[in-house]
């Protein structure tokens, strides 16, 4: 062991011996006993200062902030307190085959979400994200905030967050958009709310093998996002999840399944409270009225969503499942006339990591990322999602003075499959390519189906 390994007051005796040896051998024994109590001496008062020095450091240790930086983005702390800053951004190409020009080929920026998040004590903490894309495909046409609230973490049993939120209803929507498997999200979360407006209570019990959210909000329609009151009435959320293995190691450790619903009350006609439903593709294939943006349609009376959903990873092999049911009463001011319409989608993703590495909820960590003029190559992973949303037929019902929807513009239902593949060049960066393809019932002049839409997209995602 070198000196400047050995603890001070191992140094400080050493020296006091040697002291002591080169003084006995020169000195009378009674000068040998004053000096070794001069010695001793010392070596409390040495030992006292090393102490306050050691003292002293520490305070200044835990005085001063800690300021880190990596793949999950950066922090200061000091204490209790802390802020993080990260971020998530993402650009599309967008390219439609044969499609004789109806949809819109070309680059966008699908997200550029900087996010402020952290904590004030153990008891508070927040979160603060910006939608600066604005890009009209996806979840917000502007710019906007999308997520703005509050924790109060009373304990891990029970925390109640107040704001602007992700509702606890699809299990596809709760994921972040940078874990996606395929560039967008399946039919299931067409029929779930965005965001909203509220406050929910949160927890985990039985060492985190369940948890569940219930909360009440303001409200709002299939796919839609919302951030004020629209017709003054409430919406009530809940879920429940559950992963029975989570803390075993085994073949199911990472298997999870729960159901979701809400319920609630609408009244108006205002965006937020009628629902339109897209194609992974992003293209709208049902509306209410008779052409797109029809008025004199509105929600009238109660809408209930029902959410049986599951996931299972096993190694490299991921599955996750959901299905939604969603039942509304729409009414048509013509008429007066209401119907009480249950819309249903469901959707079931695989995917495979060829280069080995763990499939999760929360994307792929490669174990070699990619590295310029080395080994690395990050992970690669396949992916495939087959997928339904169906229209209760009651809307098509009717002549056009009376019916809900038409179906020489609106399809009663689209089927899509998609395959895709996900190239993790490291925890912050990742490339997408897939492609998607959706047929319809309806949708068409005369009642025939609209053509087939045909979408490959690819996707650039770096986050920290």
């Amino acid at each position: 062991m070198s000196r400047s390994t050995l603890p001070a007051r191992t140094l400080i005796s050493l020296l006091a011996l040697s002291t002591f040896a080169a003084a006995a051998s020169a000195e009378p024994a009674t000068a040998d006993t004053q000096s070794v109590e001069e010695l001793e001496q010392r070596l409390l008062v040495l030992e006292r200062k090393l102490e306050l020095q050691q003292e002293d450091a520490a305070a200044k240790a835990k005085d001063s902030p800690t300021v880190t930086a990596g793949e999950k983005g950066f922090s200061l702390k000091k204490g209790d307190y802390e802020i993080k800053f990260n971020a998530l951004a993402q650009i599309d190409g967008r390219f439609f085959v044969n499609d004789d020009g109806a949809f819109r080929d070309g680059f966008q920026t699908r997200r550029l979400r900087p996010t402020i998040q952290g904590s004030l004590g153990k008891l508070v903490a927040f979160r603060f994200t910006p939608e600066f894309a604005g890009s009209g495909f996806g979840d917000a046409s502007s710019n906007s905030i999308i997520d703005a609230y509050f924790d109060l973490k009373f304990s891990p049993y029970a925390s109640v967050r107040a704001g602007k939120q992700k509702g606890p209803l699809g299990l596809e929507r709760l994921q972040s958009g940078g874990s996606l498997a395929l560039v967008e999200r399946g039919y299931p979360t067409e029929l779930v709310a965005n965001r909203d407006l509220g406050v929910l209570v949160y927890g985990e019990a039985f060492k985190g093998t369940v948890s569940y959210g219930v909360g009440a909000f303001n409200g709002t329609a299939d796919g839609r996002d919302v951030g004020a009151a629209d017709d003054g009435l409430k919406e009530f959320q809940g879920r429940v999840f559950v992963e029975p293995f989570k803390n075993e190691y085994g073949i199911f450790k990472g298997l999870g399944f729960g159901v979701a619903g809400s319920t609630g009350v609408k009244d108006g006609t205002g965006a937020n409270l009628l629902p339109r439903y897209r194609t992974p593709g992003q293209n709208v294939f049902f509306n209410y009225g008779e052409t797109a943006g029809a008025t004199g349609y509105f929600a009238v009376g109660k809408h209930d969503r029902y959410v049986p959903q599951a996931y299972f990873y096993s190694n490299s092999l991921g599955l996750l499942a959901e299905y939604v049911i969603s039942d509304q009463e729409i009414a048509r001011t013509a008429t007066g006339l209401s119907k009480s319409l249950q819309n249903q989608a469901y959707s079931v993703t695989a995917s495979y990591v060829l280069t080995g590495e763990d499939a999760s909820y929360k994307g792929v960590k490669p174990s070699s990322p990619y590295t310029v003029g080395g080994e690395g190559w990050g992970a690669l992973e396949l992916v495939a999602r087959y997928g339904s949303l169906s229209i209760d037929d009651e809307a098509f019902i009717g002549t056009s003075a009376t019916r809900l929807a038409n179906p020489d513009v609106s399809a009663r239902q689209a089927d899509s499959f998609g395959i895709g593949i996900n190239w993790y060049l490291s925890s912050n960066a990742k490339l997408t390519a897939d492609f998607n393809q959706t047929r319809f019932d309806g949708g068409a002049t005369g009642g025939a189906d609209r053509n087939d839409e045909k979408a490959l997209f690819t996707r650039l995602t770096i986050q920290y």
